[in-house]
This record gives structure tokens, C-alpha cells and sequence, in this order.
């Protein structure tokens, strides 16, 4: 759960207590869901991470940029995710809850949302021993 933050409302404290509790009570890890205000005009960027036994899936609000604008790099574990206009300029670092395969990954961009899918990465080899 994440809302618009004003600097000045006296209540953002609680707000902030009710977002712990609402990612807390549904399982939302801190690093694997990020949610930064990172452009002067206090715009938030919001990603999701879905896992699902096969693969893994990156949703991101980055409302007001072109496709062309955006930028996605993978190291395995970690999505970057960078896209900016004469507006907005979005820099997100979205850790994944298991490693993936960064050269499967498929993306579409579609009325300000991104979404990044991977494969999981396989588990590591047996090794024989002779």
C-alpha cells in the first residue's frame, strides 16, 4: 500500500505506520518491493515483484515517459530500472526474491506501466564426484 506523501502533513507518521503494517500483514518484503520518491516533483515510482514457480515478474509504474526512454539492465538478482523526459526521471533498484535468468527476460510498456518477466535461473548443477 502506498500513497502520495506531502511533506508538510502532520499525519504522515501514521500514514507511514500503516503502510509497515499493510506490507508487513501482506507479506511484502522491503527488498524486494521498492517504492522511492525520486524526482524533484515528489512523483513515486512503485514496483511489484510477482514469483511464480517458473518465473519471476517486475511491475513498475513509470507514468509520463516513452518507451524509448527506458532503460533495464539485470544482474540475475538485481532489475535497474532507469527512464527520464524533460519531467520525470525514474531510477529504481528492484532486488529479486531468487536469482533469474537476465537473458530471458521479456518486457512491455503500456499506459506508464513496465513489466518484466524472467525465467528462474536453474538451481545450481550436482557434481560427481570421482
Amino acid at each position: 500500500m502506498r500513497r502520495d506523501r506531502d511533506d508538510e502533513d502532520p499525519f504522515d507518521e501514521v500514514f507511514r505506520e500503516i503502510e509497515r503494517l499493510m506490507d508487513e500483514m501482506m507479506g511484502v518484503d522491503a527488498d524486494i518491493q521498492t517504492s522511492a520518491s525520486i524526482d524533484a516533483g515528489g512523483s513515486d515510482t512503485h514496483a511489484d515483484v510477482h514469483e511464480y514457480d517458473d518465473r519471476i515478474t517486475v511491475i513498475a509504474d513509470l507514468p509520463g515517459v516513452e518507451k524509448d526512454d527506458i532503460e533495464l539492465q539485470c544482474d540475475g538478482r538485481v532489475v535497474s530500472i532507469r527512464a527520464s523526459n524533460d519531467a520525470r526521471s525514474y531510477d529504481e533498484r528492484v532486488r529479486l526474491p531468487a536469482r533469474v535468468d537476465e537473458h530471458s527476460a521479456e518486457a512491455t510498456y503500456n499506459n506508464g506501466v513496465l513489466e518484466v518477466t524472467f525465467d528462474r535461473a536453474e538451481d545450481s548443477a550436482n557434481i560427481d564426484v570421482s
